[in-house]
């Protein structure tokens, strides 16, 4: 059988930010990060589209708290 493997943001480097409750590598949720293998391919391409943005946002955060 001819599988397809799923397609992932992840970057192997798992840190979870418990107050943002991202992963610090590939900016999911861990909701999204639990449920990513039953996500239709939609719902994974919308999620990883979110992701820049998510980062940036994030990281804009950090910078203010510094």
């Amino acid at each position: 059988m001819d599988r397809t493997p799923i397609k992932t943001p992840c970057v192997k480097v798992c840190f979870v930010d418990p107050k943002a409750g991202v992963c610090l590598g590939c900016f999911r949720t861990m909701e999204e990060l639990g449920r990513w293998t039953r996500y239709s391919d939609a719902e994974r391409d919308a999620i990883m589209q979110a992701l820049p943005e998510r980062e940036t946002a994030y990281r804009a955060t950090r910078v203010k708290q510094c």
